[in-house]
């Protein structure tokens, strides 16, 4: 790579943790039996599925990581055989715990969360993590990445059921920006199949005060991030923060979110974006 294409600074979001889940815990408190019925932008799940999940997650999160125990290792599957064993996994895992009342399920929550912060926290970041993060088309990812990984589940359900129950959401700077960080660590496996000139640089804005600016720059027949922009620029993609994670997680119409975009230089480029999904399942 160029001298100049410097490449992007790993993500910490483990010191996070604690006030994330506390904000969580806090919002499940105050739900009321309606509230947990409500839809939520997850397909087929409701706002109880969505906790459930959440629980669920985290056990097995820590099962696999403090004691070695994985359904079966996930690194020998192919995408689609570790979509398909991820699904089934999340739904066994609602089915489990969505049966629990609700103040059961909150009593678990809080103590799985506070564990869960404590073994994001202690990580050597730089070690190799017990998952790699598949979306990114990583085989073996850093633990910093996992950490951060697990930081947007956490963020983004959470946002899914405050929308879902009209409570405010958590589009701050703090939490926000590391969400959004992480998910455009998928932009080169997204774009690994679209052609460009070497040199050519796409960039990427995601507008309000919690976004900012990524750098797509091809060298050698491939796309890599970079701190800074260098090269020449042939599109600028803009989405606004409040459908940026939307679109990401498979929360929104590519149509409502078209339309909602800006896009100079080759659209075919820019709204490539749109098809990106940083998540599993």
């Amino acid at each position: 790579m160029d001298a100049f294409a410097e490449p992007l600074q790993p993500i910490f979001a483990g010191h996070l943790f604690p006030k994330l889940e506390g904000k969580l815990i806090d919002l499940l408190r105050s739900l009321t039996p309606r509230d947990w019925e409500k839809r939520t932008l997850a397909p087929r799940w409701k706002v109880k599925d969505v906790a459930a999940h959440l629980l669920d997650t985290q056990v097995r999160k820590l099962a696999a990581a403090r004691q070695g125990y994985k359904a079966e290792n996930s690194k020998k599957l192919s995408p689609a055989k570790l979509l398909e064993l991820i699904n089934f996994l999340n739904a066994e895992g609602v089915r489990k715990y969505g049966q629990l009342p609700p103040q059961e399920l909150i009593s678990r929550m809080e103590a799985a969360s506070k564990e869960s912060a404590e073994y994001h926290q202690a990580l050597d970041p730089f070690a190799p993590a017990t998952f790699p993060v598949s979306w990114a088309g990583e085989e073996e990812s850093a633990n910093w990445f996992d950490t951060a990984r697990e930081f947007t589940e956490r963020w983004h359900h959470q946002q899914q059921i405050r929308l879902a129950v009209n409570r405010p959401g958590i589009l701050t700077r703090e939490f926000y920006y590391p969400v959004l960080d992480t998910f455009l660590r998928a932009l080169p496996y997204t774009y690994r199949n679209v052609p460009a000139r070497d040199g050519a640089l796409a960039q990427f804005h995601i507008s309000g005060e919690c976004g900012g600016s990524w750098q797509l720059f091809r060298k050698a027949s491939a796309w890599a991030l970079i701190a800074s922009p260098i090269g020449e620029l042939i599109s600028e993609t803009t989405i606004p923060q409040e459908i940026a994670w939307r679109i990401f997680t498979k929360g929104i119409k590519r149509e409502e979110a078209e339309a909602q975009v800006r896009v100079t230089g080759d659209a075919e480029i820019a709204l490539h974006i749109l098809g990106m999904i940083s998540i599993v399942g």
